[in-house]
């Protein structure tokens, strides 16, 4: 790629060892990492795709990326940190940067499309959210209910995050996965629940009646 990057999405796995693995898991005939990089080339003004791999999986990871070699590099690295410094060289300096988790495959197109949007707006830091829906108890060191959590101000955060490039230097001087830490401070733009982690046995099983349903807006 010659041209300079204005937006470039970097897809990571980074929760536990094992979903490293389960970005391999099929659904629908193709591996969660293929929907989740197919659907991400498909927004309007992504420039690029970076799948951080971690070195063991580097290889698989990009076996089955073959066909969308023309827009999507697999890096392998041992943090974000690392991969980022691979790719920096060909951002161009109003870039946007999208972290998302690998293993949510199916997170519709309009909430990428948002997060582009309310970076490029101005602001620094951006992160999709659902109401909280559970009802949450606080317990003591024994394990016993002490009260009722207030939800009303509660989120559940999704991915992609998005960041303007210098908010995400910022966010790597402090961790080596940014997009995953606290994110206090973000403005948030709202999430969608087909946007689920697919992390389970359950999980796939939900997303192969989401994607055999044929309903949904083209999945990432």
């Amino acid at each position: 790629m010659n041209q300079m990057v204005h937006s470039v999405a970097f897809v990571t796995v980074a929760h536990r060892t094992a979903d490293e693995e389960r970005a391999l898991s099929t659904v629908n005939g193709e591996v969660l990492l293929q929907h989740t990089v197919r659907g991400l080339l498909g927004t309007p003004d992504l420039d690029l795709v970076v799948v951080s791999a971690p070195q063991r999986c580097a290889d698989s990871y990009a076996a089955t990326l073959t066909r969308f070699a023309d827009r999507c590099r697999v890096v392998a690295g041992a943090s974000l940190r690392q991969v980022f410094t691979a790719v920096e060289p060909l951002l161009s300096p109003d870039a946007i940067v999208l972290v998302h988790d690998a293993l949510r495959a199916f997170t519709p197109q309009r909430t990428v499309r948002e997060v582009l949007d309310t970076v490029r707006e101005g602001s620094r830091v951006v992160v999709p959210v659902l109401p909280m829906s559970d009802t949450v108890k606080a317990t003591d060191a024994a394990g016993l209910i002490t009260a009722t959590v207030d939800r009303d101000g509660l989120r559940t955060a999704q991915t992609p995050v998005g960041f303007s490039l210098d908010a995400f230097r910022a966010a790597l001087s402090e961790s080596t996965e940014p997009g995953f830490g606290s994110l206090a401070g973000a403005i948030t733009v709202p999430g969608d629940p087909d946007a689920m982690r697919v992390a389970s046995a359950f999980e796939l099983t939900l997303a192969e009646a989401l994607v055999a349903g044929g309903d949904q807006e083209a999945p990432l």
